[in-house]
């Protein structure tokens, strides 16, 4: 056992006015099971590089343990797994990769398969078996579920529930729960580490965050009453200036020495209310700086048109076949007007298939696949790749309004400051806030999403859970989070594993 220590840990990427982390200290227990959670664009991706000595920063950060980090990236996908794996460690013992390999359902063959042919599951499982296998390292681990499904979830969940000495970022909550044994949390003014699972911190910081309500609303009535009291002060100073200025100059020369007396009393009057009045402001500022930052969940709203038929989709009895045997078969089912249906099912077993063929793609299929006359559709990618150039561009280009798509993103937390770059620049998470802002924007029949919670933080999940559930529109969606689903859908329609 040892520890990571962070003191006074400062930075900001080049170029940018506002600091990622400023003078954070906490310590790590590289023996622990550490989850890794907060809201997107907060630094969890920045401060795993800053691990790894990515960048320059101003505090220190030492450990006595070596970092390995996930995913790793493979240049070239036709070189065999096996010389990936000597990519990623070439000082591997073959016997415990091994060893790994088939605590995660790994088959030894692949490994003499060129790693561009295994599925993403299967790489992801792959790269996590490297990483154990490696002696005397704490791992990073960034984000491991975007490519699993469910059931591969539960495996990867379980295998890493055996293991310690890693930091685990991820918004699975379900998954969370099953692996780690503390959170670290990146809040809106710190970071904190907790003992236990995400369940148990989630229960906690809602508690926090209810007393921190009571004690803010608290505060804000002593700092009204304050500023209150303050314009009061210097109200009745700027009058006894301005009575001073405006005396009569025929009453002053009446009453001999009038001006210079009254003068003086109200020079010294002012003086005393500015002094009280800037007292009372420091008060103020000390009182809003207690104010905690409470996570923002503002309600999110959608308005789906209404559609003019019950029934809007209809499959039956369809397969997907792209020339190397069927990805799915016999597919049906209908999609009626309210419905929030959640399409399961392995990788590989085509769901993102059937979704494009209700989209409009030319998809190879045999059977029947109806679409209610000029029914709309709006669609959410898996991909954000394509993000480029300015939010307002973006949205005149979609067609939506762009004061709303803005105020959505707002909702979602992405910062101001944040919607005037380049959607490039913009974190993973934040680039799938805009893809599905956009889709909250569409007045659209049907809504269709593609594994839309892909590297959404918690919170953001829940605000989306909650809209969905709230103004219930017709929706088809694609998602290995356990929770989101349990939460959202009404219908499940599982399609069944591909057989070898």
């Amino acid at each position: 056992m040892s520890l990571i220590n962070v003191t006074n840990l400062t930075f900001a990427y080049d170029g940018s006015y506002e600091n990622i982390f400023e003078n954070v200290s906490f310590q790590l227990d590289t023996n622990w099971r550490l989850g890794f959670t907060g809201r997107n664009g907060r630094g969890k991706t920045t401060f795993l590089n800053l691990l790894l000595g990515k960048y320059e920063y101003r505090g220190s950060i030492s450990a006595s343990v070596a970092f390995s980090y996930f995913p790793y990236h493979i240049t070239d996908p036709k070189m065999l797994s096996l010389e990936a794996v000597e990519a990623m460690h070439p000082e591997y013992a073959y016997w415990r990769l091994v060893r790994e390999m088939a605590k995660l359902n790994l088959e030894e063959e692949i490994l003499y398969r060129p790693y561009g042919t295994l599925s993403n599951g299967e790489q992801t499982k792959l790269q996590l078996a490297v990483l154990f296998a490696r002696e005397n390292a704490f791992l990073l681990i960034d984000e491991p579920t975007n490519h699993l499904d469910i059931q591969g979830r539960e495996l990867v969940s379980r295998y890493l529930s055996s293991k310690r000495g890693f930091i685990l970022v991820s918004h699975d909550r379900t998954f969370l729960d099953g692996c780690v044994d503390h959170i670290l949390s990146i809040n809106k003014s710190d970071i904190q580490v907790c003992k236990g699972n995400f369940s148990s911190w989630w229960e906690n910081k809602c508690r926090q965050d209810a007393f921190e309500r009571a004690e803010n609303e608290k505060l804000r009535r002593e700092i009204s009453r304050l500023e209150e009291t303050a314009r009061e002060k210097a109200n009745w100073s700027d009058a006894a200036e301005r009575r001073k200025l405006r005396k009569d100059p025929m009453e002053v020369d009446n009453v001999k020495g009038w001006r210079p007396l009254q003068g003086a009393k109200a020079k010294k009057s002012m003086a005393r209310a500015k002094a009280i009045e800037q007292r009372q402001n420091a008060a103020i500022e000390e009182k809003n700086k207690l104010l905690k930052n409470i996570e923002r969940s503002d309600e999110l709203k959608i308005y789906q048109t209404p559609f003019h038929m019950r029934r809007l989709v209809e499959l039956k009895d369809v397969t997907v076949d792209y020339g190397a045997g069927a990805v799915c078969e016999n597919i049906t089912f209908s999609i009626q007007m309210g419905d929030r249906i959640a399409l399961q099912g392995s990788n590989g077993s085509g769901k993102s298939s059937i979704i494009k063929l209700l989209c409009g793609e030319n998809i190879p299929h045999t059977g029947e696949v109806w679409l209610g006359n000029g029914l709309r559709i709006s669609y959410v990618s898996q991909d954000t790749s394509g993000l480029s150039g300015s939010l307002s561009d973006f949205a005149r280009s979609s067609g939506i309004d762009e004061s709303l798509f803005l105020a959505i993103l707002a909702k979602l937390d992405v910062p101001k400051t944040q919607m005037e770059r380049d959607m490039s620049s913009l974190s993973a998470g934040q680039k799938k806030k805009v893809l599905l802002a956009k889709s909250i924007c569409e007045p659209m029949h049907l809504h269709i999403w593609d594994e839309p919670m892909n590297y959404i933080d918690v919170i953001s999940r829940m605000q989306i859970e909650t809209l969905l559930c709230q103004f219930q529109p017709t929706i088809l969606f694609v998602e290995h989070d356990k929770a989101f689903c349990e939460n959202v859908a009404t219908k499940v329609i599982k399609l069944q594993e591909r057989l070898p």
